[in-house]
């Protein structure tokens, strides 16, 4: 399932941070920082999938070596508590193809670049091999000033601002959700993201009447893990996997955060077998099943969480599964008796598909083509109502329908006896 995320960090010298290190170990390369004379070589981390750097058009040539783009940034910073970089991390859907990822992510970049002027570096990472094989994620790095024909000049104090840095963020937050759903749309998923606050998408649900997702929505965002507990955490989960046994959390934060994933989880089920409920119980009324018979039909199809297509051929083996055995299930043998719903569902069949629609029933029935041939050969004409009901006596039927047949039999052994009570030849 598609999840939203994207945070902003900032790179600050007061945390003994560097944009050099920042960048190197984020691409997986070596840069060698002149203010700290230091190196900071991660040739060997792995895992990285794609990096490139976008700059202004008017930016200079040295804007795309790496060392030299973040040297420079350090050296425009004085102070000692100056910030000298900052982070946006996006989570990449999944669901996508990685040609996909690498494209919203240049958009992504590229419109940083356009509304604050700014270099940008990026690196799109990999799953971590014994994490969540859908992590795919992007780091993407830029200046805090802007990158001009001379170098850098002033300070994007639109982000820094108290008052307009979330203002702008937010925005940005909305323009990630949207190269995502778009991307999402493209390749045909359903599931779509949001960047807004779980407060604010249950109001939205509410306001359309949604109320299951709204319920949904009514819960706390999720704890963060933290880079060490979310470590131990996926070792826990390799661990449990190697010796075939459930993971168990092994911190207090993952236990939270595996109880709050499992809850989401069970929920998303019931959803989802709502929906599909929902939609077999209108199939089965507009096929002209009672609602009975629809009913117990929608139960048995969210039970097994059979969903199809809604092309003629895949509907027809659709209600032949709900209402009736599978194909492959034919040879069980059941109880003897009539069952109703196979009945109206040759009907159906019949009527939407002429001699095509005979066969298919024929085949439910167990019957081979050889044999429909034989038949209508003979006969030159469409079985009766009255034929077909003698083909599906010894036919398999519901459990509810041998109940009632047995109460029918109770019935009218409790009749006889009252008739017989009621015979005066037998009163003394």
């Amino acid at each position: 399932m598609a999840s939203y995320h994207l945070s902003v960090k900032t790179i600050k010298r007061s945390a003994g941070r560097s944009a050099t290190a920042a960048a190197a170990y984020r691409v997986g390369e070596r840069i060698e920082c002149q203010r700290e004379g230091r190196v900071h070589d991660y040739t060997r981390k792995q895992g990285i999938e794609e990096t490139f750097i976008l700059t202004p058009k008017d930016a200079p040539d040295w804007a795309s070596d790496r060392s030299r783009l973040w040297n420079e940034a350090e050296a425009s910073e004085t102070r000692r508590n100056s910030v000298t970089a900052r982070e946006w991390e996006l989570a990449l859907p999944s669901e996508i193809s990685a040609e996909a990822r690498s494209q919203i992510t240049r958009d992504f970049a590229q419109e940083l670049v356009s509304r604050y002027g700014v270099a940008v570096d990026v690196a799109i990472h990999a799953p971590h091999r014994e994490g969540d094989q859908r992590n795919h994620h992007a780091h993407v790095l830029t200046s805090t000033r802007k990158l001009e024909a001379g170098g850098f000049t002033a300070k994007t104090r639109v982000l820094d601002s108290a008052k307009t840095g979330g203002v702008e963020i937010e925005q940005m937050r909305g323009l990630w959700a949207e190269l995502q759903n778009r991307a999402l749309e493209r390749v045909g998923e359903v599931e779509r993201v949001d960047h807004r606050s779980l407060e604010k998408q249950r109001e939205t649900a509410l306001d359309r009447g949604d109320k299951l997702t709204a319920e949904e929505l009514d819960r706390d965002p999720e704890l963060k893990l933290g880079p060490a507990a979310n470590s131990m955490e996926r070792r826990a989960k390799v661990m449990a996997e190697r010796q075939g046994r459930e993971y168990v959390p092994v911190t207090e934060r993952g236990a939270v955060v595996h109880a709050a994933r499992q809850a989401r989880a069970a929920f998303r089920e019931m959803r989802e077998r709502l929906d599909i409920a929902r939609e077999t119980y209108g199939i089965e009324r507009e096929a002209g099943q009672g609602r009975i018979s629809a009913g117990l039909a929608a139960l048995r199809a969210s039970t097994s969480k059979e969903r199809g297509e809604r092309n003629p051929e895949d509907f027809r083996e659709r209600l032949s599964q709900v209402v009736g055995r599978s194909r492959d299930q034919d040879d069980t043998p059941k109880p003897e008796g009539r069952n109703y719903a196979r009945e109206r569902l040759k009907e159906i069949m019949e009527k939407d598909a002429g001699r095509d629609g005979q066969a298919a029933v024929h085949k439910l029935d167990g019957h081979s083509e050889y044999d429909l041939g034989e038949d209508t050969g003979r006969d030159g004409r469409k079985p009766s109502v009255n034929e077909r009901l003698k083909d599906v006596l010894n036919k398999p039927r519901e459990r509810l329908e041998i109940e009632d047949e047995r109460d029918q039999e109770k019935n009218q052994e409790v009749e006889k006896d009252r008739d017989i009570d009621r015979d005066p030849g037998l009163s003394h």
